[in-house]
């Protein structure tokens, strides 16, 4: 007799993920950040590697709090990561 595997609850996609996802976003800035100015590598390569790592991880977060304000979920404007508050700036004056 198999016990029935329970099923996990899905994660709503409210505010409060969104602004989960930005502050994720912003922590993987500033890790890219940190990379660039002091990690120390043994090759350029590993440099790219590493750095190539994190900006998958990031793209696709970012992809996904694209699309959570595309389908209307609302957020606070402060709690964009640093990198959104520039672009959104700059398409705004622009």
């Amino acid at each position: 007799m198999k016990k029935p595997v329970p099923q996990k609850k899905p994660v709503p996609h409210d505010k409060y993920f969104l602004r989960s996802i930005h502050q994720e976003i912003d922590l993987y800035d500033r890790k890219i950040a940190y990379l660039d100015k002091y990690e120390q590598f043994a090759s350029s390569g590993d440099r790219e590697g590493a750095e190539n790592k994190l900006l998958a991880k990031r793209a696709s977060l970012a992809e996904t709090a694209r699309q959570l304000v595309a389908d209307g979920v609302e957020f606070n404007p402060a709690d964009l990561p640093r990198s959104f508050r520039a672009s959104a700036a700059t398409s705004a004056a622009g």
